[in-house]
């Protein structure tokens, strides 16, 4: 069984990984809009990372980081609190590599032997660079919206089959990432029982749009 852990691992950190958008040479990764990589995930903090060891050595190398847990948005049945995240030490197996003592970071990732696994095909930004839309989303908004389905749209034309999903057309324009969709707007669920994007400036009836728009 020891000789799978490596395999194990990495399967974990590129979960989502696809030949779709190269991240670093070696690593690429499916397009994700944060409500995705919030409801896919099971752990997602606010942290600072303070510090950081390499504790596996080799091609398959694990880089443990310390960090400085400033809030939770899921995860508490997995782990009451963050102390240490793991990830694959080169970046060409998607390993991720975090500045020290400099930023809060917004951490998405799973649970592998009770230990917080991340990775580049996960959702992490910085906290200052998420829009104000997107903090809210993970802080409530996008739990909310854990039950619909955003279905990327790569070429027109594209069109929603049932009534859970919203078309996610940010790949038409911005590949992905940072677009506006997935700056500022969240799929959830309505009254109906339909799903819809969702703004949440004002009031929620005058922020709906309709599913195929933008």
């Amino acid at each position: 069984m020891r000789s799978l852990y490596p395999q194990l691992v990495s399967a974990l950190l590129v979960f989502t990984c696809l030949p779709l958008r190269q991240v670093t040479e070696g690593c690429t990764c499916a397009p994700s809009h944060p409500q995705d990589a919030y409801c896919n995930s099971e752990i997602v903090i606010r942290a600072k990372v303070v510090g950081k060891k390499l504790v596996k050595d080799g091609p398959f190398g694990t880089m443990r980081y310390t960090v400085k847990q400033m809030k939770m948005y899921k995860g508490f049945d997995k782990i009451q609190h963050v102390q240490h995240i793991y990830t694959v030490a080169s970046e060409s197996l998607c390993g991720v590599k975090f500045d020290i003592n400099k930023y809060q970071y917004l951490i998405t990732g799973r649970v592998f032997e009770g230990k917080f696994y991340t990775g580049l095909c996960n959702f992490i930004e910085r906290w200052e660079r998420l829009s104000l839309s997107q903090k809210k989303g993970f802080n409530h908004r996008y739990q909310l919206g854990c039950g619909c389905r955003i279905k990327p749209c790569y070429y027109l034309p594209c069109f929603v089959t049932t009534k859970n999903e919203c078309l996610w057309t940010d790949m038409l324009s911005h590949f992905g990432h940072p677009g506006y969709q997935s700056r500022h707007y969240s799929c959830v669920q309505q009254k109906e029982g339909y799903c819809s994007w969702y703004r949440g400036l004002t009031s929620r009836d005058k922020t709906i749009i309709n599913a195929t728009d933008p």
